[in-house]
């Protein structure tokens, strides 16, 4: 499977003949450049949310899936399972928290587990949906996404092999302040971060890492 990283929350993750983008931002709203590659399916979080759901802006005729619309018991597109867990954004920096979701799908033999928007700690009943994670995709800015500390707590629980820290402070950003990400790889082991400098990382069930990693991706988009 191929993963490129535009920008914010903004991911290509290409593989099985399908090429999957997910929560796509709004370029004037962002700062961030705009996404022209197409699409077979567009994920995003919210439909609502200017900063991830803009499935507008992507070409190629998608299927669109909007993550709190299936969370009855997911939905097949194209022979990718998707399924969503329901969560908010949070409840300490938000005045009219929204609703949003997690959501997970299988790719080439790999599980992934793109985080959305969340901003608040994970609870029980999120964890028990959370099993069998083989790439987590996480905000790493801290709030008004989930606190560092909250999203640490979860990843020791989830246990996915990679981790790919995205929503943090970039070059260009129109979003309020958010933390750099060496404010959460800090918090690993130097030996267990992986900071990629290709535009695109492959990655297979055959080279998984045995032990956690995380991996710091290029933001093609960033300005």
């Amino acid at each position: 499977m191929k993963i490129k990283w535009y920008a914010h929350a903004a991911f290509s993750l290409e593989g099985s003949g399908v090429r999957i983008i997910a929560d796509p931002y709004t370029p004037e709203k962002s700062g961030f450049k705009p996404i022209e590659d197409t699409a077979d399916i567009v994920l995003r979080c919210a439909h609502d949310d200017s900063a991830h759901g803009n499935a507008e802006m992507i070409q190629g005729d998608p299927e669109i899936v909007t993550a709190t619309w299936i969370l009855g018991g997911g939905i097949s597109v194209k022979g990718i399972e998707i399924s969503a867990i329901p969560t908010k954004e949070s409840m300490r920096h938000k005045l009219e928290p929204r609703d949003n979701a997690m959501y997970r799908f299988t790719m080439d033999g790999l599980r992934i587990l793109h985080f959305g928007d969340v901003g608040n700690r994970i609870t029980e009943a999120q964890l028990d949906q959370m099993s069998d994670v083989d790439i987590a995709i996480v905000p790493a800015g801290g709030p008004p996404t989930i606190e560092l500390g909250d999203l640490c707590d979860a990843l020791d629980v989830i246990k996915p092999k990679i981790t790919i820290p995205m929503h943090y402070a970039l070059p260009g950003c129109k979003f309020p302040k958010m933390l750099d990400v060496e404010d959460f790889t800090s918090r690993f082991q130097p030996e267990s971060i992986f900071w990629g400098k290709d535009e695109v990382v492959n990655v297979s069930s055959a080279t998984l890492p045995n032990s956690p990693q995380i991996w710091v991706l290029v933001a093609t988009h960033a300005g």
